[in-house]
């Protein structure tokens, strides 16, 4: 589960520079704070800074702003401050060995003998794609063409997609079937997300120059989403047309970021 530590040092990166930023912008913003009272006869916006306070009034809005903005930044500042200091609590506390690895680090010997509680990501992997399905059968004639698993896919582009997620370790089943409401369909790419032990889909759109395609791609995305699989949560895409062709770039980007 190294990844969790990994999306854990990422956030505080990011809080880190965020930080930084923030501090950064406060330091070029003006000298002493705001505060706003309201009254029956309107909103007053009144400076302090030390002793000296003092009404300002239209000609004023600048620096007005500028210190609401400020407040804001500070409060920003405040809380980016509080998240990178629990972040390095976690980090530095979270265990090498969580539950899931317990049983894949058990001898073999002993992996015979136990039934686990918690699968480890091997067993979990091994039966997620153990578990038996029917493909959507091909036509007779219909072209196929074969990935490293030895399987049989539909298009080139799909054997590139699935000889990359297999290469990079990413547990995937094509054309596994999905039923939703009384409909069934079948994801080019059904994949197991370990990091969250959820399954994602991942669809080519092939054929982009083509207006009936893509009008049937629409109703497919608006049935997954009244599924509760929403893109870039649970669905993703790539796609091609006869003169673009699949960006493998994007897919491996799609797999790092997604996929893991």
């Amino acid at each position: 589960m190294n990844h969790i530590v990994d999306d854990l040092k990422a956030r505080y990166i990011l809080i880190d520079k965020t930080v930084t930023a923030l501090e950064n912008k406060i330091r070029l913003m003006p000298e002493g704070r705001i505060s706003i009272k309201r009254t029956k006869s309107g909103i007053y916006y009144i400076y302090h800074n030390g002793k000296i306070e003092e009404y300002l009034g239209k000609s004023n809005s600048k620096l007005v702003e500028q210190l609401i903005q400020k407040n804001y930044l500070e409060k920003t500042l405040k809380a980016a401050l509080s998240e990178k200091a629990a972040l390095e609590k976690v980090i530095k506390l979270y265990p090498s060995i969580v539950v899931e690895n317990i049983y894949d680090e058990l001898p073999a010997e002993r992996r015979k003998s136990v039934k686990p509680l918690v699968p480890g990501n091997d067993q979990f992997v091994k039966d997620w794609l153990e578990t038996p399905y029917h493909h959507k059968p091909f036509k007779d004639n219909a072209p196929f063409f074969l990935t490293m698993r030895g399987e049989q896919v539909r298009s080139k582009s799909e054997v590139i997609i699935a000889d990359r997620l297999w290469s990079k370790g990413i547990p995937y089943k094509y054309e596994c079937p999905l039923k939703i409401g009384k409909k069934i369909i079948h994801p080019d790419f059904s994949i197991l997300r370990l990091s969250d032990r959820k399954t994602v889909y991942l669809e080519h759109c092939g054929r982009m120059d083509d207006s009936g395609y893509v009008k049937d791609m629409v109703s497919r995305v608006d049935l997954y989403s009244s599924a509760g699989i929403i893109q870039g949560d649970k669905l993703f895409f790539t796609f091609e047309t006869s003169d673009i062709p699949l960006d493998i770039r994007l897919l491996d980007e799609i797999i790092e970021k997604h996929f893991r």
